[in-house]
Parts: C-alpha cells; sequence; structure tokens
C-alpha cells in the first residue's frame, strides 16, 4: 500500500509534499541482463553491464546497472509512495532535468525518495511534477536525481 492515497478533489492542493523514501531494492546481475536484452543494448561498452569478469578489471570494478535501468524503476518505487483515487486515467507524462550522477554497482541496494514540486491543472484533469532521488545505500552521492511528471484525469 502506498505511503499516501488520496482523492483527486485533494491533488491540486499537494504542491510541496514530501511522499516519503521507499524501502531499499538490491540491484542484481541478472536484472541487468534482462534489461539489456530488452533494450538490444550492444553498444562496445556493453560488457561493463553483462561481463562480470571484464568489468573487475574496469573504471567501477564491477558491472554497473544501466543508468536507464535505475531510471524505469522510478515507476515501481512510485507505487510504494503515491497514488490517486477518484481518476479515469493515470498516464506517465514524462521527465525532465534527468542526471545520472553515479553508478549502480551489480549487488548495490537503491532507494527512491519523492517530493511534489508543483501541482497544476491540465485540460480534464491534473499534472504533477516530482522531484525523485534514487539513493545508493552506504554512499553520499545519488545514483538519478531526475524530475518525473504523471498526468491524472477525472
Amino acid at each position: 500500500m502506498p505511503n499516501l492515497v488520496v482523492d483527486f478533489d485533494k491533488l491540486l492542493t499537494l504542491a510541496g509534499t514530501d511522499l516519503g523514501v521507499t524501502e531499499y531494492r538490491e540491484i542484481t546481475q541478472e536484472q541487468i541482463n534482462k534489461f539489456a536484452d530488452a533494450t538490444g543494448d550492444d553498444q562496445w561498452i556493453h560488457w561493463i553491464h553483462v561481463d562480470p569478469e571484464r568489468a573487475k578489471d574496469g573504471p567501477f570494478g564491477a558491472p554497473i546497472a544501466h543508468g536507464f535501468l535505475t531510471l524505469s524503476l522510478i515507476i515501481p518505487f512510485w507505487g510504494e509512495l503515491f497514488d490517486v483515487e477518484g481518476v479515469t486515467t493515470k498516464v506517465n507524462y514524462g521527465l525532465d532535468k534527468v542526471r545520472f550522477t553515479s553508478p549502480v554497482k551489480v549487488g548495490a541496494r537503491i532507494r527512491m525518495q519523492a517530493t511534489i514540486a508543483e501541482v497544476s491543472e491540465v485540460k480534464g484533469g491534473a499534472q504533477i511534477k516530482v522531484a525523485n532521488t534514487i539513493e545508493i545505500e552506504g554512499q553520499e552521492r545519488p545514483a538519478v536525481v531526475a524530475e518525473f511528471l504523471a498526468r491524472f484525469y477525472k
């Protein structure tokens, strides 16, 4: 169950609301390999993600998750933090200001902190901009900082 569940009619009052943090999730080599397969990632640097032996000698000392894999976890993390009731449609509308600030090594545990930065009316509904930070357990520097946009239609 999400930390905060609100009715659509209260959505426009939530700018500035801290949604808290999610539980930690471990990043596994299997997740990385499946992401590489699903996205057809075969760039020359592909080994840094899917070849654990070769990655040991790379710049990070271990395989790392794709930045876009880490970014995509905003969606399951989001489900832990927030939901809106009384709507017919929920749409992931986009992202603003995405930065991959630190690599996520295999075996690292990550979690997301989120704050509703802005809420605005759109035709037939409302749009929220959420400031998200995906943190790496035990590290000061986060993995991803991104603004997530979602729309809710009544």
